[in-house]
């Protein structure tokens, strides 16, 4: 079938690339305006009974909502007559505001404490927004500004998770663009100096443009049906560009490595195709699967990153190998002119032969000492894994933007100068508790780190009653919402283990209780993480071990496989920790903001995309040796050859993706920092220690055993087995 299809795109090249040239041009038309059809948020699991509880403020108490915190400053104290009259009056004209449900300020509520800061010279405004999280984000970014316009003898600053999510959107798209420009001119200078050809180092980025329009195409008819993050559009550029290059580094080194032994442009393709452009195929199908596990979350984030993963590594299949061949017929040998680095190159440099080429002796080197060279790599991934035991989860908050910026700095305001009520209270909704809600109140006041529980029976502390009566606003029906001001921030650890000792408390008999707010969202979404986490680990590994399977024939390389990816990610998730969540080394990735925690979705993200990539580069090494001990039956020597034939491409190749996934580093959003970062970490450790460390200790150390399995096994392998 593959000989048929090479034949078939070198007879119809010309007319294979009009039709990629349309294509190219459809999709970039069809992926028009995907940025505006992208949303915000997607880090909570919409079926948790924090989000439950948000949908029933949201319905029944819409003015308790703090969606958008405005910090007021005028030229007097908050408390003088002045600045009432202007805090007053643009609180009314806020609440005026198209998507506004509700606006409460220090000066309309009662003067309360908690609104007001500790030296008096800021006053809050709260603002309830209607939608969902997208719309909330769009009507801060559209609100703030015309506030600040019109606060006339007012200084604004505004805080909240609308108006975090808003930044968080205009800086996404920002670090987008500067990551292109960055990551475009870097590529395509590696790709020159690793080529040796202009013409053959434009190649791969033509795959890579045609891999991410047709993405982002795709990406704008699925937000029609699905909700698709914003972060989305960042992960597909760098995933596309990344495995863009590196199917059309194996493609195009084999085609000109065919065009050495003198075979002509049509007799070369015949073997790229066959065995390169099947390996890549195969490669991409365990990337895409690897993916598959982000559609067990519960998360949008999360499987927004599935949605456009799995088309972008399809798509830079179908380009590197349906189109390059067909660009490759076309040039022939003028795929390797134009060397603009020729004179730094040593004249008359040849291709080294299998048996005296440097990855051809590092190998030879490594097996004559496998215990020694793979133990000592062992320990050292341990050691960089030994953080991870110390990882606490969280999700992002304003600190996932740069210290600069203006929600940043509000948000650290209110930590700094107003009481710990101020970054919001712990929303408690009861329906059905009739006379026994005055008592679960009481009960709420005596938990530990609560300052103050306000109900529509009173307001109680230490298990007292301070105040009677308490607002009628609390009580809609038979549903009565409990306003808990805490001792502590929200987004801490002491904030989710108030949330678990709330939700301990035994609620009113016959009646339900829902505990929300920012700290019941973290503690849920991390929950639901957990939950979805084995599945998603099992749908990885499960095809992972089936599809190595079907390779090579053998039980032990798919083990093997898992083992040493299992290494590698452990490496890197604690490098993570030891970076980002304790904040070591800092500089390094441009001083990334940290809070103690690391968000929860990265790791498993991580884990997906990671493992996948592994895996790519896992099936170039074992296609190279299983097509050489095929030949010869020599174990030792078919690792050796293996690897002097991919292991400079391999690393070529992991040195590009590097590159564009570590340009995330420069990004404001640690988010995208932190992924990044970890990403090309991980590529870094997987093809440089464990592909040509561990892979020849282990193959050396198992020997014959590497392609066994037993009978039944061996039977089905015949069978349905792929092969060279």
């Amino acid at each position: 079938m593959s000989d048929r299809l090479s034949a078939s795109l070198y007879r119809r090249r010309v007319a294979v690339l009009w039709a990629s040239a349309v294509a190219l041009v459809l999709a970039g038309l069809g992926g028009l305006g995907v940025e505006n059809r992208l949303v915000h948020g997607g880090f909570s699991d919409p079926g948790a009974p924090s989000s439950h509880a948000a949908r029933l403020v949201a319905e029944h108490f819409p003015a308790a909502g703090d969606d958008l915190v405005l910090l007021l400053r005028g030229t007097d104290p908050v408390d003088t007559p002045a600045t009432t009259a202007l805090g007053t009056e643009l609180t009314r004209r806020a609440g005026r505001s198209p998507g506004v449900r509700a606006a409460t300020s220090y000066w309309t509520a009662g003067r309360p404490p908690s609104m007001r800061s500790r030296d008096g010279s800021l006053g809050l405004v709260t603002l309830s927004l209607s939608g969902n999280e997208d719309d909330r984000a769009r009507t801060a970014e559209r609100l703030v500004p015309d506030i600040r316009r019109h606060a006339e003898g007012l200084t604004v600053m505004a805080a909240g998770p609308a108006q975090v999510q808003s930044e968080v959107g205009e800086q996404t798209a920002h670090d987008l663009l500067l990551a292109e420009a960055v990551a475009m001119p870097i590529t395509l200078v590696l790709l020159l100096l690793v080529f040796g050809s202009a013409v053959a180092a434009t190649l791969p980025l033509v795959i890579a443009l045609l891999s991410v329009l047709a993405t982002r195409a795709v990406l704008n008819a699925l937000a029609g049906t699905v909700s698709i993050s914003v972060y989305s559009m960042n992960s597909t550029t760098a995933l596309g560009l990344g495995l863009a290059i590196d199917y059309s580094l194996f493609i195009l080194a084999r085609f000109r490595e065919e065009l050495r032994t003198g075979a002509t442009v049509r007799e070369a393709l015949v073997p790229t195709v066959r065995r390169a452009g099947r390996t890549v195929a195969f490669s991409a199908l365990t990337v895409a699967l690897s993916l598959v596990a982000l559609l067990v979350f519960p998360q949008f984030f999360l499987r927004s990153f599935a949605y456009g993963g799995i088309v972008v590594v399809l798509t830079a299949a179908a380009g590197a190998v349906f189109v390059l061949p067909a660009l490759l017929a076309v040039l022939g040998h003028r795929v390797d002119r134009y060397d603009v680095f020729a004179r730094l190159r040593s004249p008359g440099r040849r291709a080294a032969a299998p048996e005296n080429g440097r990855w051809y002796r590092f190998a030879t080197a490594v097996m004559r000492r496998p215990a020694l060279y793979g133990g000592g790599v062992v320990v050292l991934l341990l050691l960089l894994a030994s953080p991870f035991t110390r990882v606490s989860s969280g999700l992002f908050d304003d600190r996932s933007l740069p210290a600069d910026s203006q929600v940043h700095r509000a948000t650290q305001t209110l930590r700094d100068r107003f009481d710990a009520g101020a970054l919001g209270t712990v929303p408690v909704v009861v329906r059905g508790a009739g006379r026994d809600l005055d008592a679960y109140a009481r009960t709420l006041s005596s938990v530990h780190d609560v300052r103050q529980v306000t109900a529509a029976t009173g307001s109680y502390a230490a298990g007292r009653k301070v105040q009677d009566p308490g607002p009628a606003a609390l009580m809609d029906g038979d549903t009565a919402l409990l306003s808990v001001v805490s001792a502590v921030e929200q987004d801490s650890s002491s904030g989710t283990a108030l949330v678990r000792a709330l939700r301990k408390a035994d609620p009113p008999d016959g009646a339900t209780v829902w505990v929300g707010g920012r700290a019941a969202e973290v503690e849920d979404s991390t929950a639901a993480i957990a939950r979805a986490t084995p599945a998603a680990i099992g749908i990885v590994v499960g095809s992972s071990l089936v599809l190595l399977f079907l390779f090579t024939g053998s039980v032990l390389m798919p083990v093997k496989a898992l083992v040493l990816n299992t290494l590698s990610l452990s490496a890197t998730f604690g490098a993570m920790v030891f970076v980002f969540q304790e904040g070591h080394l800092a500089s390094l990735v441009g001083s990334p903001l940290h809070t103690g925690t690391l968000d929860a979705t990265i790791p498993i993200l991580t884990f997906c995309v990671a493992f996948g990539l592994s895996m790519d580069y896992e099936v170039f090494l074992l296609s190279r040796i299983r097509e050489r001990h095929l030949r010869t039956g020599d174990n030792t020597e078919s690792v050796a050859f293996g690897l002097q034939h991919t292991g400079r491409i391999i690393t070529a190749a992991a040195v590009l993706v590097a590159v564009v996934l570590f340009v995330f580093a420069i990004s404001g959003v640690t988010l995208l920092k932190l992924l990044g970062v970890g990403l090309a970490l991980a590529v870094v450790l997987d093809a440089t220690l464990v592909r040509a460390v561990l892979v020849p200790s282990f193959m050396r150390l198992a020997g014959r055993a590497n392609w066994w399995a037993p009978g039944p096994l061996r039977r089905l392998h015949d069978r349905v087995g792929l092969r060279e």
